[in-house]
Protein backbone atom coordinates (compact mmCIF):
# COMPACT_ATOMS: atom_id res chain seq x y z
CA UNK A 1 0.00 0.00 0.00
CA UNK A 2 1.46 3.43 -0.96
CA UNK A 3 2.56 5.63 1.86
CA UNK A 4 0.74 8.83 2.71
CA UNK A 5 3.63 10.84 1.25
CA UNK A 6 3.39 9.03 -2.09
CA UNK A 7 -0.36 9.49 -2.21
CA UNK A 8 0.05 13.19 -1.53
CA UNK A 9 2.58 13.48 -4.37
CA UNK A 10 0.20 11.73 -6.76
CA UNK A 11 -2.65 14.03 -5.75
CA UNK A 12 -0.43 17.02 -6.47
CA UNK A 13 0.54 15.59 -9.87
CA UNK A 14 -3.11 15.04 -10.77
CA UNK A 15 -4.05 18.58 -9.66
CA UNK A 16 -1.20 20.14 -11.66
CA UNK A 17 -2.00 18.10 -14.76
CA UNK A 18 -5.69 18.97 -14.50
CA UNK A 19 -4.84 22.67 -14.30
CA UNK A 20 -2.62 22.40 -17.38
CA UNK A 21 -5.41 20.73 -19.33
CA UNK A 22 -8.04 23.27 -18.23
CA UNK A 23 -5.72 26.14 -19.08
CA UNK A 24 -5.01 24.91 -22.61
CA UNK A 25 -6.87 25.19 -25.91
CA UNK A 26 -5.97 21.75 -27.28
CA UNK A 27 -4.21 18.52 -26.45
CA UNK A 28 -3.29 15.22 -28.10
CA UNK A 29 -2.81 11.80 -26.52
CA UNK A 30 -0.41 9.36 -28.22
CA UNK A 31 0.86 5.82 -27.88
CA UNK A 32 4.62 6.39 -27.95
CA UNK A 33 5.45 2.70 -28.18
CA UNK A 34 8.56 1.93 -30.25
CA UNK A 35 10.07 5.42 -30.27
CA UNK A 36 13.84 5.52 -29.78
CA UNK A 37 15.81 8.03 -27.73
CA UNK A 38 17.00 10.10 -30.70
CA UNK A 39 13.53 10.43 -32.17
CA UNK A 40 12.00 11.15 -28.77
CA UNK A 41 14.55 13.92 -28.18
CA UNK A 42 13.89 15.47 -31.61
CA UNK A 43 10.10 15.27 -31.13
CA UNK A 44 10.23 16.89 -27.70
CA UNK A 45 12.41 19.69 -29.06
CA UNK A 46 10.00 20.45 -31.92
CA UNK A 47 7.01 20.45 -29.59
CA UNK A 48 8.77 22.65 -27.05
CA UNK A 49 9.71 25.21 -29.73
CA UNK A 50 6.05 25.33 -30.75
CA UNK A 51 4.99 26.07 -27.18
CA UNK A 52 3.56 22.58 -26.58
CA UNK A 53 4.15 20.76 -23.27
CA UNK A 54 4.81 17.05 -23.82
CA UNK A 55 5.08 14.43 -21.08
CA UNK A 56 4.69 10.71 -20.47
CA UNK A 57 1.97 10.07 -17.89
CA UNK A 58 0.62 7.00 -16.13
CA UNK A 59 -2.86 6.11 -17.33
CA UNK A 60 -4.35 6.17 -13.82
CA UNK A 61 -3.07 9.66 -13.09
CA UNK A 62 -4.09 11.01 -16.51
CA UNK A 63 -7.55 9.47 -16.06
CA UNK A 64 -8.03 11.27 -12.75
CA UNK A 65 -6.74 14.57 -14.18
CA UNK A 66 -8.96 14.28 -17.26
CA UNK A 67 -11.99 13.64 -15.08
CA UNK A 68 -11.17 16.68 -12.94
CA UNK A 69 -10.85 18.76 -16.12
CA UNK A 70 -14.24 17.57 -17.40
CA UNK A 71 -12.84 15.26 -20.09
CA UNK A 72 -14.07 11.91 -18.78
CA UNK A 73 -14.26 10.35 -22.27
CA UNK A 74 -10.46 10.36 -22.54
CA UNK A 75 -10.42 7.43 -20.12
CA UNK A 76 -11.62 5.18 -22.99
CA UNK A 77 -8.20 5.31 -24.67
CA UNK A 78 -6.03 5.12 -21.56
CA UNK A 79 -4.30 1.81 -22.06
CA UNK A 80 -0.81 0.81 -23.08
CA UNK A 81 1.84 3.55 -23.17
CA UNK A 82 0.50 7.09 -23.09
CA UNK A 83 1.96 10.56 -23.52
CA UNK A 84 0.08 13.84 -23.70
CA UNK A 85 0.91 16.99 -25.62
CA UNK A 86 -0.76 20.10 -24.16
CA UNK A 87 -0.98 23.33 -26.17
CA UNK A 88 -1.79 26.46 -24.13
CA UNK A 89 -2.42 28.79 -27.12
CA UNK A 90 -2.05 27.10 -30.51
CA UNK A 91 -5.01 24.93 -31.55
CA UNK A 92 -3.14 23.09 -34.31
CA UNK A 93 0.52 22.80 -33.24
CA UNK A 94 0.30 19.55 -31.25
CA UNK A 95 -1.86 17.81 -33.87
CA UNK A 96 0.33 18.94 -36.76
CA UNK A 97 3.66 17.88 -35.19
CA UNK A 98 2.46 14.55 -33.78
CA UNK A 99 0.54 13.58 -36.92
CA UNK A 100 3.64 14.19 -39.02
CA UNK A 101 5.71 12.02 -36.69
CA UNK A 102 3.07 9.26 -36.51
CA UNK A 103 2.90 9.06 -40.33
CA UNK A 104 6.59 8.14 -40.38
CA UNK A 105 6.33 5.49 -37.64
CA UNK A 106 4.83 2.01 -37.63
CA UNK A 107 4.26 1.92 -33.88
CA UNK A 108 3.85 5.54 -32.72
CA UNK A 109 0.16 6.47 -33.04
CA UNK A 110 -2.43 9.04 -32.00
CA UNK A 111 -5.08 7.89 -29.54
CA UNK A 112 -7.38 10.84 -29.01
CA UNK A 113 -7.37 14.47 -27.99
CA UNK A 114 -9.40 17.47 -26.93
CA UNK A 115 -10.19 20.88 -28.33
CA UNK A 116 -11.59 23.82 -26.33
CA UNK A 117 -12.75 21.59 -23.49
CA UNK A 118 -14.32 18.84 -25.62
CA UNK A 119 -12.95 15.39 -26.44
CA UNK A 120 -12.26 14.85 -30.18
CA UNK A 121 -11.49 11.72 -32.19
CA UNK A 122 -8.50 10.87 -34.36
CA UNK A 123 -10.25 12.09 -37.53
CA UNK A 124 -10.67 15.54 -36.01
CA UNK A 125 -7.02 15.62 -35.00
CA UNK A 126 -6.05 14.67 -38.56
CA UNK A 127 -8.12 17.62 -39.81
CA UNK A 128 -6.44 19.98 -37.34
CA UNK A 129 -3.05 18.76 -38.51
CA UNK A 130 -3.83 19.94 -42.05
CA UNK A 131 -4.51 23.52 -40.97
CA UNK A 132 -1.73 26.14 -41.33
CA UNK A 133 0.22 27.40 -38.35
CA UNK A 134 -1.16 30.06 -36.03
CA UNK A 135 1.25 32.62 -37.51
CA UNK A 136 0.07 31.88 -41.05
CA UNK A 137 -3.58 32.15 -40.01
CA UNK A 138 -2.97 35.51 -38.34
CA UNK A 139 -1.05 36.78 -41.37
CA UNK A 140 -3.90 35.73 -43.65
CA UNK A 141 -6.45 37.60 -41.56
CA UNK A 142 -4.25 40.70 -41.46
CA UNK A 143 -3.77 40.65 -45.23
CA UNK A 144 -7.52 40.40 -45.75
CA UNK A 145 -8.06 43.64 -43.84
CA UNK A 146 -4.84 45.33 -44.90
CA UNK A 147 -6.25 47.44 -47.75
CA UNK A 148 -9.23 48.96 -45.86
CA UNK A 149 -7.06 49.62 -42.82
CA UNK A 150 -4.40 51.31 -44.94
CA UNK A 151 -6.97 53.61 -46.56
CA UNK A 152 -8.46 54.51 -43.18
CA UNK A 153 -4.99 55.16 -41.76
CA UNK A 154 -4.17 57.55 -44.60
CA UNK A 155 -7.38 59.50 -44.01
CA UNK A 156 -6.65 59.81 -40.30
CA UNK A 157 -3.07 60.89 -41.00
CA UNK A 158 -4.30 63.62 -43.35
CA UNK A 159 -6.47 65.08 -40.56
CA UNK A 160 -3.57 64.86 -38.10
CA UNK A 161 -1.26 66.66 -40.52
CA UNK A 162 -3.75 69.56 -40.69
CA UNK A 163 -3.83 69.85 -36.92
CA UNK A 164 -6.80 67.64 -36.15
CA UNK A 165 -10.52 67.86 -36.79
CA UNK A 166 -10.90 71.11 -34.77
CA UNK A 167 -8.26 72.80 -36.87
CA UNK A 168 -10.07 71.95 -40.10
CA UNK A 169 -13.36 73.66 -39.06
CA UNK A 170 -11.92 77.17 -38.42
CA UNK A 171 -10.13 77.04 -41.75
CA UNK A 172 -13.46 76.65 -43.53
CA UNK A 173 -15.04 79.45 -41.47
CA UNK A 174 -12.21 81.83 -42.37
CA UNK A 175 -12.68 81.04 -46.03
CA UNK A 176 -16.34 82.21 -45.82
CA UNK A 177 -15.70 85.29 -43.61
CA UNK A 178 -14.42 87.73 -46.34
CA UNK A 179 -17.58 87.18 -48.42
CA UNK A 180 -19.80 88.10 -45.46
CA UNK A 181 -17.73 91.17 -44.52
CA UNK A 182 -17.57 92.48 -48.07
CA UNK A 183 -21.27 93.49 -48.13
CA UNK A 184 -21.14 95.90 -45.14
CA UNK A 185 -17.96 97.47 -46.50
CA UNK A 186 -19.64 98.13 -49.83
CA UNK A 187 -22.68 99.71 -48.13
CA UNK A 188 -20.58 102.00 -45.95
CA UNK A 189 -18.47 103.31 -48.83
CA UNK A 190 -21.16 105.65 -50.39
CA UNK A 191 -21.94 107.14 -46.98
CA UNK A 192 -18.29 108.05 -46.49
CA UNK A 193 -18.14 109.70 -49.91
CA UNK A 194 -21.40 111.64 -49.35
CA UNK A 195 -19.96 113.59 -46.43
CA UNK A 196 -18.02 116.18 -48.55
CA UNK A 197 -21.21 116.97 -50.54
CA UNK A 198 -23.10 117.85 -47.36
CA UNK A 199 -20.25 120.10 -46.20
CA UNK A 200 -20.15 121.90 -49.61
CA UNK A 201 -23.77 123.20 -49.32
CA UNK A 202 -23.18 125.43 -46.24
CA UNK A 203 -20.00 126.77 -47.78
CA UNK A 204 -21.89 127.84 -50.93
CA UNK A 205 -24.58 129.57 -48.88
CA UNK A 206 -22.01 131.55 -46.91
CA UNK A 207 -20.35 132.66 -50.13
CA UNK A 208 -23.68 133.89 -51.50
CA UNK A 209 -24.48 135.92 -48.36
CA UNK A 210 -21.09 137.64 -48.14
CA UNK A 211 -21.63 140.20 -51.00
CA UNK A 212 -25.06 141.14 -49.65
CA UNK A 213 -23.55 142.40 -46.39
CA UNK A 214 -20.95 144.57 -48.16
CA UNK A 215 -23.50 146.36 -50.49
CA UNK A 216 -24.49 149.23 -48.09
CA UNK A 217 -20.89 150.48 -47.95
CA UNK A 218 -20.96 151.07 -51.70
CA UNK A 219 -24.23 153.16 -51.51
CA UNK A 220 -22.91 155.59 -48.82
CA UNK A 221 -20.13 157.03 -50.97
CA UNK A 222 -22.31 159.10 -53.37
CA UNK A 223 -24.33 160.52 -50.45
CA UNK A 224 -21.34 162.60 -49.32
Amino acid sequence: MPSEKVLEQKKQQVAELAELIKGSVAGVLVDYKGINVADDTALRKELREAGVKYSVVKNTLLGLAAKEAGLDDLSKVLEGTTAIAISPEDHTAAARILKKFADKSKTFSIKSGYLEGAVVDVATIDSLAKLPTREVLLATVCNAFNAPIAAFARAIQAIVDKGGADACAPAEAEAEAPAEEAAPAAEEAPAAEAAPAEEAAPAAEEAAEAPAEEAPAAEETPAE
